[in-house]
Order: structure tokens, then sequence, then C-alpha cells
């Protein structure tokens, strides 16, 4: 079994050392799985138990003082599930996995998301703050009303977002632009046969309270088919506007290597948005790839 993961695309962590460990822990987790799609999911449960990353425990807190959690795993058959907007779900990418397996349907959200995944054995109403994320919330005044408001004092943290979708952010704010607020996580794998890819995250800080980004939504977080299964991860609107995971199986798709995929999708990617992002892929050769344009993406690889 082949996996590769990542901890997101953003900013030099403050201890990359320790995440790296994590990371390696959760490639070597998944890698001793006998499917992909079990691999896939063990490397990223590690990663989302791990308050070093924004996934699970210790992610991005939004506008409304709540942690919502979202998630998309597929396979090469184009078997599909994704979550989105949950609350207390530690193990999104877990209950991503029961929406592919047992239901007929592709997404779920919020409270039902939740619901559907307790059913099926998914620990939920887990307590998802860490220390960090309760220190830099305590460090704002939100304001009290409803969403208009919320939206205002965002606007005003993040500086008003232009007609492309970005925004000015204030390094200022506490939580807004720093290593871990687009450290969405990923993993791909391959046995020799099939493939499976995942991608799972706390979302952006300080979003609008119901905000849900690129990585639950099929072909921008994450996408896989016969040739190439592919996790990205960054500057999630942007993201799904140009569908970059299916991007990247594309080129693979044209008869490029997984690696030449990903280095030619995040160059696409940055002339189209000037944003940042990254990208992990395996084709069904079993070459890997992994590339970005932010400051940092941390990657593990193993193979068993």
């Amino acid at each position: 079994m082949q996996v590769i993961v990542h901890g997101g695309a953003g900013g030099e962590p403050e201890e990359p050392e320790a995440r790296l460990d994590v990371l390696e822990e959760a490639a070597n987790v998944g890698a001793g799985e006998s499917t992909p799609v079990d691999a896939v999911e063990a490397a990223v449960t590690v990663l989302e138990s791990s308050p070093r990353f924004n996934a699970g425990v210790g992610g991005a807190v939004q506008s409304d003082g709540v942690i919502r959690t979202d998630a998309g795993i597929m396979t090469d058959d184009r078997s599909v599930g994704a979550v989105c907007s949950m609350p207390g779900v530690e193990h999104a990418v877990s209950a991503a996995r029961v929406v592919m397996e047992e239901t007929p349907h592709v997404f779920l959200a919020g409270e039902r998301a939740v619901a559907l995944a307790e059913s099926y054995g998914v620990e939920t109403d887990v307590d998802l703050w860490s220390e960090r994320t309760r220190e830099k919330w305590d460090a704002l005044e939100p304001p009290a009303g409803g969403p208009r408001s919320q939206l205002e004092w965002i606007r005003e943290e993040f500086g008003r977002t232009d007609p492309g979708g970005r925004s000015g952010e204030s390094a200022a704010t506490p939580g807004v632009g720093d290593e871990m607020d687009h450290d969405t996580v990923g993993a791909v794998a391959f046995d020799g046969e099939a493939l499976a890819a995942a991608t799972s995250t706390g979302g952006r800080w300080l979003a609008l309270a119901g905000r849900v980004g690129d990585v639950p939504q099929v072909g921008s977080g994450y996408y896989c088919s016969p040739a190439a299964g592919v996790s990205a991860t960054g500057a999630g609107e942007d993201i799904a506007r140009v569908t970059l995971s299916r991007r990247v199986a594309r080129h693979v798709e044209r008869g490029l290597s997984a690696q030449a995929a990903t280095d030619l999708a995040i160059e696409e990617f940055a002339e189209l948005t000037g944003s940042t992002a990254g990208v992990i892929a395996i084709d069904a050769r079993g070459t890997l790839g992994s590339s970005y344009n932010s400051a940092m993406m941390q990657t593990a690889r193993a193979e068993k």
C-alpha cells in the first residue's frame, strides 16, 4: 500500500518537526491497511485527532463561535461521500465514508449529517476546541447579533472581499492568516490496483457561520478516477472555482505523471486566481506527486 498525506498549504508552522512526526505517523498507519479506502480513512483520522492541524480537534472557529467540520472521500470507481457543517464531529472523514457506503447520496450537511454519522457509530458531541483555538477566540470581540452583524464584523477583520473573492487579510487578527488558517489535511492511497482519496477540514478561521469551502466538494478538495487520486488544500473558494483536484486528474488522464500533473495544475491555479494552494496525487502507475505555491506544505509518504 502506498500512501501520501498532507497537512495543509499555508504559512510556516511554529513546530514543523512535531507536525511532520504526526504526518509520518498518519502515512504509516494508512499504509498498514488492507484497502485504499481503509488507508485514507485511517491516515486522515490520525490528523483529525491532532490539534496541530485544521481538521477535527483544533479546527477553525466560525463567526458564531462554533467549530464545524467538513470532509470528502472518493474511490477510483467514482463512489463518493461528503459531509459538511458538522459541529462536534472529530472524524469527519468517517462520516463521509458512511454517506458513501450506506446511502444512495453523495453529500449530507449539518445536523442531519451528524445524526447519520452517530447512527453508524461515528462519535459525536466531541469537544473540538484546542488550547490554541480557545486562546485565539477569547482574544476577539465577536458581535452578539445574527448573520448580517457577523458578516460586517468579518469584513472588518478580513478587509472587504474583492469581486474575485480574495481579501486583504489582517495578520493582527488572532487566527486569520496564521500557519493553521489553511491547514486542511488529506490522504491518497494506492494498492497497485485501486485508488482512493480523502480530505478533511475545520474550514476557514472566522468564516461566516455555515460557510463551506472546497474540501467536501467533489473535484475541488478531492477527486479520484481510474487515472489518479488527488487531495487539495489552500484558498478554498478559489480551489472550488477552478475545481483544482479534478484539474490534476485530467492532466494525468492526458498522459502526465502525477508529479507533472500537480506542478502544472498549481501553475495554472496561480495564474487563474493569484491565490495559494497545494495538491498531492498518486496515479495508476504508482507514481506520486506533490506541489504547492504557498510558504509551506508538509507531506509524508509510506509504503508497506
